[in-house]
């Protein structure tokens, strides 16, 4: 317990503490010319203080912030369960290697199956298919949306698929109601990779809450942060307990840290070929990880967690800003654009230079660029380009043409809600230089 003096210095602390953000961290007014970042970190003093409370309990691993962001998370996120790891790709490492489960029975993904994935991706969305011994079936993705051509599932199909892995690219929902039949139709597993997609719905229901398991990222540039972190959601309690398993080193035991014999018969177990009653916080039934998050990156989390509507809000506001003031350079892009049911929680606001356009993509870019406009890749481009993935065992679908020309063609700008109408304001005012310089359209 603590005592009164510590109780005392702790309200002072936490009061120097605001004192502090204000002196080194209220953010300064935007000034023409300072550069533009494509996403960071928005924060206020809040999120200092309960950094700095938690650290003065100095309880460094998983605690009583942990524990409450991962309820909170469950609950905005639409789930039973919300599990924390120390970043998105640990999530969807998390995910996919939960699937291999001995937990799940006949179902379990083994050594040799398919995952059907997109090509145009973030790496972390395909290594842990080719991590767990699994292999990438790639199918094509499409310019405007940037996420899967659904209508290439079926041509994915083969008897060795166990399971759909695939991300909501840059906040915007793929086709759920194509892939969630697809997957209940064939009896496979779902994950859905949200890392870029926090608040983002399909039919009004937020995303994450289709698939058998899914994954968020709390990395700066994304819709919250934590720092590093990020999560695994699910609804199944098996799911559940095979991705904390896999997060917590393998061991079979589920106690929270700190805590012991949670399940009644610590020394009552006889698993494997241990002696019975061999500890069980030393029993291992998964070759895992320790992919587990700080209470001080938690701490973050819970006060980010409450302003995450706020940030939705903005992202689609500062969204719907641009495609008004660029869609008018429709002949030369291709604009973003979502699915009828689909309500985007924007990452970024992805353009796609048309192949008859008087410029090429790397024009546009060195441009914004030197304007100090930040720009961003769709991530990988098309994957199977990348020397990483060279020797690697996949299987393609078609050409792959969209994803080589999202590789060749597309970029995207920030729209976090960091950004104030008058960056916005800049950013449209350099697209409407470039244009008129080099095709001679009319503002």
């Amino acid at each position: 317990m603590m005592n009164e003096k510590a109780r005392e210095l702790r309200e002072k602390i936490l009061g120097l503490t605001k004192k502090f953000y204000e002196a080194a961290h209220k953010p300064a007014p935007y000034m023409k010319g300072d550069p533009i970042r494509y996403a960071g970190r928005v924060f206020d003093e809040k999120e200092v203080c309960a950094l700095v409370d938690s650290s003065l309990d100095f309880w460094l691993t998983a605690g009583r912030y942990h524990l409450r962001f991962e309820e909170e998370l469950a609950k905005y996120a639409g789930v039973k369960y919300a599990r924390m790891v120390n970043s998105g790709s640990s999530a969807n490492l998390v995910a996919l290697a939960a699937l291999t489960s001995p937990l799940l029975g006949r179902r379990r993904l083994k050594a040799g199956d398919e995952v059907i994935t997109t090509a145009a991706s973030f790496p972390t969305t395909v290594n842990p298919i080719v991590q767990n011994a699994l292999v990438p079936v790639f199918t094509d993705t499409e310019p405007g949306t940037y996420n899967m051509d659904a209508g290439e599932l079926e041509k994915a199909l083969s008897d060795k698929t166990k399971a759909v892995m695939v991300a909501h690219t840059l906040g915007n929902p793929f086709d759920l109601d194509a892939v969630t039949e697809f997957c209940h139709e064939h009896e496979l597993f779902l994950v859905e990779d949200c890392c870029d997609a926090l608040g983002a719905e399909w039919d009004g229901r937020k995303v994450g809450t289709f698939g058998d398991v899914a994954t968020l990222s709390f990395y700066p540039a994304h819709h919250i942060t934590t720092g590093e972190g990020g999560a695994v959601l699910t609804s199944s309690a098996l799911i559940k307990r095979a991705a904390e398993s896999m997060r917590d080193w393998g061991r079979d035991c589920w106690c929270a840290p700190g805590e012991h014999n949670t399940c009644g018969k610590r020394f009552g177990w006889q698993l494997g070929e241990l002696p019975f009653g061999y500890d069980h916080k030393y029993i291992y039934s998964h070759v895992g990880y320790n992919l587990k998050a700080t209470d001080m990156q938690a701490a973050v989390g819970c006060e980010q967690l409450k302003k995450a509507d706020a940030f939705v809000e903005a992202r689609r506001k500062n969204h719907a800003g641009l495609l008004r003031r660029l869609s008018k350079y429709a002949a030369y892009f291709i604009m973003p654009k979502s699915l009828p049911k689909a309500d985007p929680s924007p990452f970024g606001f992805v353009l796609t230079v048309r192949a008859d356009a008087p410029f090429k993509k790397n024009d546009i870019v060195q441009h914004l660029e030197a304007a100090g406009i930040a720009t961003r890749m769709v991530f990988a481009g098309n994957i199977i380009r990348q020397p990483a993935y060279k020797g690697v065992k996949y299987r393609v679908v078609g050409e792959l043409a969209g994803a080589d020309m999202i590789m060749n063609n597309s970029f995207w700008v920030g729209v976090y809600p960091g950004l104030t109408q008058e960056q916005l304001d800049y950013m449209a005012d350099k697209f409407d230089e470039f244009v008129g310089r080099t095709a001679g359209a009319k503002r």
